[in-house]
This record gives structure tokens, sequence and C-alpha cells, in this order.
């Protein structure tokens, strides 16, 4: 392994003062309700609105700015999402009947969470598909209050009619105008205006991402998200231009994306960081790019398939591309455990699972793929266990149960047991 591009240094951020600061806000909201939703709102966006709630009249008047090609763009992705999240769906199946001895039965119940909150990221850039990929799959899970957050466009009460009009599309029960630690806060906890969620999934910046990890236990959370990813393996077959504009692509999110190219060809690896210099000068969002890339972006040098796979693997990436010759992609694919979402081949950009190829772009970040996908259907499901017993069942179990709890020295467990075979 070789590094052709090391990513810069950077100090690290204030993150005491940021926990702090985050825990302030929601023990405000938890004390002031409305009174300190509607103040951080003001502070943080220039959003004064007194009704968070946005009305259907907004929401219509949101549709009416769209072109009929852009709700059918809209349409269209979210189609995509929810076929796939049905499809998904059908794979999370009821258990019954099980049977370890006789006269037991076990199983267990799908169950959709009752509520969720999904907050829809407005800051930089109107996100809108975001609202698609964390709605439709709610939706099609079969949450029955889906509760819908975004931050205005800054200085308006507005938030962005795209945006709004991707949450109407995507089937979203109720939208409310409020962003940042603030609207988490009021998700979790509630408000007067706001009624409390069983969880919050969606991504947003560091504030975000800290406030749904204090909330996490009063809610559920999706994951703890940071700033994007993408790591592509290549090797001398791939397009540097196309490599080079995949690797841009992900570091206009924000400063703090990352870009990773890991190839066994070296000769490809300088195609790319060459190839990223000249398109960054024709890009219109190249301020933020090349910061992303210059500070975070690498390019390391594999020895082989097998070791860039072991690099990808530890690395852990939101995003993952294979760009390699097609013979070669199958086993490299079986070696790759550790990623959001897969990216099968040049052609399959990872842009088109940002916006509509069906699969979630929300994704875990920060090596958490180790452990955890992406917001799925399941991600709004519980798969609760039951269990029925008839006697005989109860007297084959009652003994050993007896003498388990007795020998852990819980003895109303033990009671529990005997009283039953009496």
């Amino acid at each position: 392994m070789e590094y052709l591009k090391k990513p810069a240094v950077r100090p690290e951020e204030e993150t005491e003062k940021k926990v702090a600061d985050v825990a302030a806000i929601i023990a405000d909201i938890r004390k002031n309700g409305d009174e300190a939703v509607r103040a951080y709102n003001t502070k943080f966006d220039g959003n004064t609105r007194e009704l968070f709630r946005v009305s259907r009249e907004e929401i219509d008047a949101a549709r009416a700015k769209m072109t009929p090609e852009e709700i059918e763009d809209l349409e269209a992705a979210a189609k995509n999402i929810r076929e796939f999240a049905k499809a998904q769906l059908s794979c999370v199946k009821p258990l019954d009947g099980v049977s370890v001895i006789p006269g037991a039965r076990l199983g267990h119940r799908v169950i959709p969470i009752a509520s969720c909150g999904c907050y829809v990221p407005g800051g930089s850039y109107p996100l809108f598909s975001t609202a698609l990929m964390l709605v439709v799959p709610a939706k099609a899970a079969g949450v029955r209050r889906v509760a819908a957050v975004s931050p205005t466009v800054k200085g308006t009460t507005e938030i962005d009619y795209r945006t709004l009009a991707a949450m109407d599309i995507a089937g979203a029960d109720e939208i409310y105008a409020i962003g940042g630690v603030q609207a988490i806060a009021a998700l979790a906890y509630g408000t007067d205006q706001v009624k409390a969620v069983d969880k919050i999934v969606g991504p947003g910046n560091q504030y975000v991402a800290e406030a749904k990890r204090q909330c996490f236990g009063q809610v559920g959370i999706d994951f703890v998200a940071g700033p994007s990813e993408v790591l592509a393996i290549a090797d001398e077959s791939a397009d540097p231009e196309i490599l080079a504009a995949d690797m841009l692509a992900q570091s206009e999110h924000d400063r703090l994306a990352k870009g990773i190219l890991v190839t066994t060809s070296r000769k490809l690896g300088e195609e790319v960081m060459a190839a990223v210099e000249r398109q960054l000068k024709a890009l219109s969002t190249a301020e933020i790019a090349a910061d992303s890339w210059h500070i975070y972006g690498e390019v390391i040098l594999a020895a082989s398939l097998e070791e860039a796979c072991a690099i990808s693997n530890e690395i852990a990436p939101e995003h993952l591309e294979v760009c390699i010759r097609e013979d070669d992609l199958e086993p490299v694919v079986e070696m790759l455990t550790n990623f959001g979402s897969l990216f099968i081949g040049q052609e399959t950009g990872e842009v088109f699972g940002d916006y509509a190829s069906g699969t979630n772009h929300s994704l875990p970040t920060m090596r958490a793929s180790r452990y955890t996908g992406g917001v799925w259907v399941g991600t709004f499901l519980k798969v609760c266990s039951f269990q029925r017993y008839n006697r005989e069942a109860m007297m084959a179990v009652a003994p050993l149960v007896s003498r388990m709890a007795k020998g852990e020295g819980l003895m109303a467990h033990k009671h529990a047991a005997d009283i039953r075979m009496k």
C-alpha cells in the first residue's frame, strides 16, 4: 500500500463545546417548548414562524411552483424507491409454529413503529431527494404517522418549495418548518405544536448528528451520520474522468466530505488526480469541492485487488464503487463486506443511488458500516418474539428454569416456575 495523495491534517473540532451547546439547546426546549424552538429557528435560520406545521395551502403553493417535468421526476424517483422498499418488505416475514419442545409454540411478529420523524437537511443545498429516501420506506413499512421536518430557506419562513413538494409526494403525514438541534429535540420530547415520535431518521450537520446521539434512548434513531464518503476500487481499465467526477460529486457535499480512490494502477491514480484539478475549474461548487478534496481526499496504490478489498473493508465507506474488469467483478464483490451501499461496475455511478436507482442514500458513515447497513424498510419495523405453552410444555421446561433461577440466586424467579407445577 502506498499513498499517492494523503489527506491533510486538520485540528480536531471543538467536540466538548459542541456537546455542551447541543445539550443546552435540548434542555431549553424540554423546559420551554415551542417558545425555545421559535427562538432557535429565528437565531439560526431567520425563521420567525409562529406555527411550525406547514399547511395544505403552503404545500399546494409549493407544488404549483414546480414544472410538470419536475413533478414527474420526483414521482418517478419515489416509485423506484417505493418498489424496492416493498420488495424488501416481502423478505421480512412473520414466524409462527416453531416448536422446540412438545406443546410449545414460538414465533415473532413484524410490527411497524407507530410514528417516526424524518429530518431532511436544507443548509447548503435543498436536498429534496432525502425526503423521498426517508418518508417513502417509512410509509411502505406501514408507519401510521410520519412527521417530516426541514429548516427553512435562510431568512424566510418557508421550506424550499422542491423539498416541500417532495415530502408531500413521498407521503408525509405532517410537515414542520423546523431545522437543526431544535427539530431533533422537538421530535424527541414533543412540544405543544409537535407531538413526539418513536424514532428519528435522516442525516444532518454535525450538530444534528450530536442531537440525535444525545436524544437516543428517549427515541430510537437510525444511526449517527457524519460527513459523506465515497471509496472507489479501480484497476487500469477504469476511466479516470469518470472516477474524478465521482470524487468531486461526493466532495461538493461539504468541506468535511471525503473521496477516496484505491487503485492497482499508479498511472490511473495520477490521471484521476489530474482530472480532478481540470474538472474543478469548470465546477460551480468548486470552492467547497476543492477544499474537501485537497484536505480529505485520498489516492491509495494497492499491490493487488485483494489488498484493495482489505483496505476498503478497513475504511468501511458509506458508498463503495467497484470499477474494474468484468472478469474480476464477481470475486472482488465477494471479498467486500463493509460498506453502506455497493455500486458494481463503472456504469453504476454512486450518483444514481443518490437519487433514483431505488436503493436508499441515507447510509452509515465514519466506519459504521462495520456493524450496520443504511436506512431501509426494516428501519421502521420491530421484530418481536412471542411464545405460548400448554401444560405439557410448561411441565417439561419449568424444572430446568427452576434450577437455573436457583443457581443465579433469583428465588422469586424460581418460585414463579415452581408454583406453576403444583
